[in-house]
This record gives structure tokens, C-alpha cells and sequence, in this order.
């Protein structure tokens, strides 16, 4: 079991403007933080979308490709021509990184039209891990919890996450996602433990959505605890997303690093 952190928490101010092209920045605060891996954005790669580039980057600071998050809409009933080029491109360059994860996620746009566009995520996600699987890359579908968001409810797992094509694709469970949608997230771990090949930690409080790593009400100890009893060995992502974040992502990503070092790591054999 091994800990990463995901550039999200940088994203979040004026939708990464802020940041851009320093995920060579963010490596750095992350290796800071004592955490081993990181889960970049790819669409926000910059110039480290270059393979060789990513990788010396990866190296100067001693840190892992622990996945890369592909976001995309995926809202009609196959990917569109634009979608399966980044898909395309995103797999590629996986393709030097083949122990790092394909995480897809979908762009929340709302819930008009909801079983259709599940029907059509469905078909989307799958399609993309098929091609990935076929160059040796894992995947890993990860729910999100925005009011616009098709794959946020209990209802919406049951839809979603069972049509899954198991043989190419595992769930990425977000637990702050999870508990904002209104399940108890450990419980929701147990229905679908059997997908379970990649894992986002975010803390909830409810007001109205997230929390600073520790602070909040999702049991990070008690989640950790179980996922180590089953022999989990992949990733925990930390996708702060947490109102602090968005002024002080260094700060925010060493604070969980430390909190993470005190609290959960202990828990592990």
C-alpha cells in the first residue's frame, strides 16, 4: 500500500490558470510531503507531456507515476473523435509507464437525460479500457459527487459501476465522493471490493462539502485498517480538496503528508 497525492488540490484555484505547466513544482512538494508517488491531470501535463521529460522529471524527484487522471465528457453513445485522440494520447504515453493507472473520470455536466448518458458513459469507459488493456495499462473508473455529476447516488453506482467491463477495468473509490453522495463510504468499499484497484482519500464535513485531511467525518484510520486486512498493495491517492486548498496547495499537500505519516501509516503492517 503506498501513498501519492493528486495535482487537484493546485487545479482548484481559477481552474489550474494559476499553475500552469508546474506539475515539476508540485513532484517536488509531494516528494516534501514523503509522499512516494503522484496522479496528474492530462490535459494539464504542459511540456511533461513528453514522455522523456516526465520521466527525468519523475526521477529528480524520487517520486512514482502513480496514475494519471483523464477527464473527459463522454456524454454521446461512443467516444467522440476528439475524445478518442486524447485517449489515444493518453494511453500512449502510459505506454513508458506501464505500472502507472489509466483513472478516468467524467466532466460533470448535469443530470438531464440521466440513463441515456449513463448508458453512454458506460459504453465510453469501457471502450477506452478495452484499448488501454490491450496495451497492458490498468484502469480504474473514478465516481465524483458534483450536484452535475450522473454517477453520484447510490442508484448511480448500482447503474454504473455493475456494467463495468471487470475484465479491463477496475473503481477508484473516492471516499470524500462517496460520503458527499451520501453513502457510508467504507460500506460501499465492501459491495464492490472486487473492483477496488486504485483509491482517492478526500475528508468531508458536509459544510458544504469537504474537508482539510483529518479534520473531517470520513474514517480515513478505519478505511486504512480495512483496505490493509484485505492485502490491498495499490495506491492511495490524496485529492485534497479542501476550501484551504485552494489558496495554499503546498501547504495543504505537506499537512496531509505529515497527518498521513502520524495517522495512517502506523495502521499499516
Amino acid at each position: 500500500m503506498k501513498f501519492g497525492n493528486e495535482c487537484y488540490t493546485w487545479f482548484m484555484k481559477d481552474s489550474g490558470a494559476f499553475w500552469d505547466n508546474q506539475l515539476a513544482h508540485m513532484m517536488e512538494v509531494t516528494a516534501k510531503a514523503g509522499m512516494t508517488g503522484i496522479e496528474p491531470i492530462f490535459s494539464w501535463l504542459g511540456e511533461l507531456a513528453d514522455a522523456d521529460k516526465l520521466e527525468a522529471c519523475l526521477d529528480k524527484y524520487g517520486i512514482e507515476l502513480a496514475a494519471l487522471a483523464f477527464v473527459q465528457d463522454w456524454n454521446q453513445p461512443q467516444e467522440t473523435a476528439e475524445e478518442k485522440e486524447a485517449a489515444d494520447r493518453a494511453i500512449k504515453l502510459l505506454s513508458r509507464f506501464p505500472d502507472a493507472v489509466l483513472c478516468t473520470v467524467q466532466m460533470p455536466t448535469g443530470r438531464h437525460d440521466l440513463f441515456q448518458r449513463q448508458q453512454n458513459l458506460i459504453n465510453n469507459i469501457n471502450a477506452v479500457s478495452c484499448r488501454a488493456a490491450d496495451a497492458d495499462i490498468p484502469c480504474s473508473f473514478h465516481p465524483n459527487s458534483p450536484e452535475g455529476s450522473i454517477i453520484r447516488t447510490e442508484d448511480d453506482y448500482c447503474n454504473i459501476i455493475e456494467q463495468l467491463d471487470s475484465t479491463v477495468t477496475g473503481w477508484t473509490p473516492d471516499v470524500g465522493h462517496i460520503i458527499n453522495g451520501g453513502m457510508d463510504p467504507l460500506n460501499k468499499m465492501k459491495d464492490y471490493q472486487e473492483l477496488i484497484n486504485h483509491v482517492h482519500y478526500k475528508d468531508w464535513d458536509g459544510n458544504p462539502d469537504f474537508a482539510l485531511m483529518g479534520e473531517g467525518k470520513v474514517d480515513l484510520e478505519g478505511i486504512t485498517k480495512w483496505l490493509n486486512s484485505q492485502e490491498y498493495d495499490g495506491w492511495i491517492i490524496c485529492e485534497d480538496e479542501s476550501p484551504k486548498a485552494i489558496d495554499d496547495p503546498d501547504g495543504v499537500t505537506i499537512h496531509d503528508g505529515e497527518w498521513i505519516k502520524k495517522s495512517l501509516l502506523p495502521l499499516i503492517d
